[in-house]
């Protein structure tokens, strides 16, 4: 799973939100499923070259949403599954033609040679005029 997240240092955004956003988006789109155990805190830490403390608030904010649990011999397990349970409960099938979409995003931003931030804000700000 570690090697689904990534932090920017140099985003303005907290490398802990940062975590805490890439681990919810996994959880949604059904690539973490319920019950599945995450990495220690320490071992995400080590592989994404942050401070212990960075993952554990990460953890801790997922925790309070409710999408994760810290269980005692078992880690951290995701406590939601993803399918039919996010806004409009979007199954497997809804799931694969979103990472499609995404990854057709991704590729026509790259073609148009528009960075990575770039798009963030544009994908950031078309959300909030939907609102």
């Amino acid at each position: 799973m570690s090697a689904l997240i990534t932090v920017d240092l140099r985003d303005a955004t907290p490398p802990y939100e940062q975590i805490r956003a890439q681990v919810a988006s996994l959880i949604a789109i059904g690539t973490l499923t319920d019950g599945e155990r995450l990495p220690t805190v320490r071992a995400l830490a080590a592989d994404l070259g942050v401070a212990t403390g960075t993952v554990s608030r990460a953890y801790k904010e997922l925790e309070s949403s409710g999408l994760i649990a810290s269980r005692r011999r078992l880690g951290t397990v995701v406590t939601r599954p993803a399918e039919g349970s996010g806004p409009g409960g979007a199954g497997a099938a809804e799931n694969l033609d979103l990472h499609r979409a995404l990854d057709l995003l991704v590729a026509e931003a790259d073609q148009a040679g528009i960075d990575d931030q770039t798009l963030l804000d544009l994908l950031r700000g078309r959300l909030r005029t939907r609102r």
